[in-house]
């Protein structure tokens, strides 16, 4: 193999490996922070029986009604008296709810599985989640945690209600109320405040801080930013930005929330002007925590209703475009959720093109896996000018091979001389060196679309290819499980896909070297080495994505052997078209 063509396939190899480390520092893992947070949402210690705010020209102090206190509704504080536990189910989700706080502590996919059981969207530690809590000032506030009232107005809408004092005189009643639809993931949350006189809520500049936490499903081993991540996006001004955990967004956005690989949270809030901020610090049992605060401003009127949109669920086209064409029953529309899907960035058309191809071939024969080898063989058989040219490229390198190696050693003392000489002789050759390599160039990016759709499309999530062996093409098969993890190595099972990969890379190397190729060290880095080291990186990847790897190595194979026959019949077919060189006859010796 001509050098240059080795060190195209080195460098490939290098901008696939800094892809994903550029990839992983554009969007890093979110570490635990270091700024002072929120009390955990599910801390034993958050619960209190009393809200003490400090006093002053707008400020006051609010006591939770006691049980036994004259003043209340008897009949409420009787109901108050007992913890309840509230569930709602569609089609599509079980929700389960406590009237402790009026929080969420179960969103459960019906439609969807994780290891056996629906996958849980408010995913806790070691203590019970409580997702949309409220606490009364900053995101640094404790959650209120004691028990409301609970009315069902009707089977999809629940509504917690409790009233707090005020010192001074009066009392405002906070209720939140979450509304439902059937076949939406998306819901409704209205918080409203009411009382019979305008009270002035400010708590260091807030009113109250609805909080989501401390984590999105499907439980995980870890987050390594390529097989599953949680990353935070604000959409404003028709623009998706990835935000750190500790950033304050106060300005105005379309939505904001947590995307994972394949699910999300998200906020469409109302017109107020909120303050947003993520946390991802730790708790018990729970490693990386994915929160976010929506912090209400100060308010002083006798009631304000504010009502948030959620959407917890499948991060699809066909879930989430619902909110972009209005066909919804919030009649809700122009959001672009589906932005927050796109992982690929400047690549992302690229990765919509092939994902409408895969969508097509599964509607033709509907198998996921194979429909990644029909998309993988067009995708082949579109680039095969390209391969062919660069195939010519070689060979013409390897024609030229004595002719360069000459040169090299009558002007290896003589840089320059031996530059100008090569281009002489690639220019009376008519030959371009890097015509070998603009080909290949050109389909990195194809490559890496591809790599990315085959890692990250929801709908390969739970797809069968091939029963008993690849039940999920989205997660890594397995012909065998270890007890524990192997040394050094971190494998939990023996896997045939990677195995297979190796044979098909080594494989194309054997069948495609040519004689002179053998023998050389740098073309025994390129087929054994290289092949080698990918077998590790790839190993526990998506089985999606190695189906897709090794039958791009076959059908490259395939291609390759039916080129150089091609070639061969074309050098064959030149050779005999060229004239005989004459042989002048001797001249007979005078005697």
């Amino acid at each position: 193999m001509e050098k240059k063509t080795i060190l195209f396939v080195v460098l490939s190899a290098l901008i696939f490996i800094g892809f994903y480390l550029l990839q992983s520092y554009l969007y890093p893992p979110q570490n635990p922070e270091t700024v002072q947070d929120a009390p955990a949402l599910s801390s034993p210690n958050a619960v209190t029986d009393e809200i003490v705010i400090p006093s002053g020209p707008d400020m006051f102090v609010a006591e939770e009604f006691p049980a036994e206190e004259s003043g209340v509704q008897g009949r409420a504080a009787e109901e108050q008296a007992e913890e309840q536990i509230v569930v709602i189910e569609t089609d599509l989700i079980r929700v389960t709810f406590t009237n402790a706080g009026g929080d969420m502590v179960s969103y459960q996919l019906l439609k969807h599985n994780d290891k056996g059981e629906n996958v849980e969207m408010v995913l806790g530690g070691s203590a019970e989640p409580r997702a949309f809590t409220i606490a009364f000032g900053d995101r640094n506030a404790a959650p209120v945690k004691s028990l409301f009232r609970v009315n069902r107005p009707s089977p999809l809408v629940v509504e917690f209600s409790r009233d707090f004092p005020v010192s001074g005189g009066g009392a405002f009643t906070l209720t939140k109320r979450y509304d439902f639809r059937p076949d939406e993931y998306m819901f409704g949350l209205t918080v409203s405040l009411d009382s019979a006189s305008p009270i002035p809520l400010n708590i260091n500049g807030a009113a109250y801080t609805l909080g989501f936490g401390p984590q999105i499903g499907p439980r995980f081993t870890k987050l390594d930013n390529r097989y599953e991540y949680r990353h935070n996006y604000v959409f404003s001004n028709n623009k998706r930005r990835q935000i750190k955990a500790d950033e304050l967004i106060d300005s105005r956005f379309t939505w904001a929330g947590i995307a994972g690989k394949y699910f999300a949270a998200m906020v469409v809030p109302d017109n107020t002007l909120y303050q947003l901020s993520f946390s991802s610090k730790a708790e018990d049992g729970l490693p990386d925590a994915s929160r976010f605060y929506m912090v209400r401003p100060a308010l002083s009127n006798a009631r304000t209703s504010d009502t948030y949109h959620f959407y917890l669920g499948p991060k699809n086209q066909e879930n989430l475009g619902k909110y972009d064409t209005g066909i919804n029953s919030f009649g809700i529309r122009d959001l672009q959720f589906i932005k927050a899907s796109n992982t690929s960035g400047f690549l992302s058309p690229l990765e919509n093109l092939l994902k409408l191809l895969l969508q097509f071939f599964y509607r033709l024969i509907p198998n996921y896996g194979v429909a990644i080898i029909l998309l993988t063989l067009l995708v082949k058989i579109v680039l095969f000018p390209l391969t062919k040219k660069s195939s010519e490229a070689s060979i013409k390198m390897q024609a030229l091979a004595p002719k360069i190696k000459e040169l090299q050693t009558k002007y290896k003392d003589n840089p320059a001389k031996l530059n100008a000489e090569m281009g002489a002789l690639y220019k009376k050759e008519g030959h371009n060196p890097m015509s070998g390599c603009l080909p290949l160039l050109i389909q990195m990016p194809l490559l890496f679309a591809m790599y990315n759709l085959f890692n990250t499309h929801f709908d390969l999530r739970g797809a069968l290819f091939i029963p008993q062996w690849i039940p999920d093409l989205s997660l890594p098969e397995a012909i065998w499980t270890f007890g524990s993890s192997l040394p050094l190595l971190g494998w939990n099972s023996l896997r045939l896909l990677p195995f297979i990969y190796l044979g098909s890379q080594l494989l194309y190397g054997l069948v495609t070297r040519t004689p002179e190729q053998q023998g050389n060290s740098s073309m025994a880095m390129m087929m054994y080495v290289m092949p080698i080291m990918f077998f590790f990186i790839l190993y526990d990847v998506p089985s999606g994505l190695l189906v897709f790897w090794i039958f791009s190595n076959l059908f490259t194979l395939i291609q390759q052997v039916a080129l150089n026959r091609i070639l061969a019949k074309k050098r064959a077919a030149a050779a005999l078209e060229e004239p005989e060189p004459v042989i002048a006859p001797r001249r007979k010796k005078k005697r």
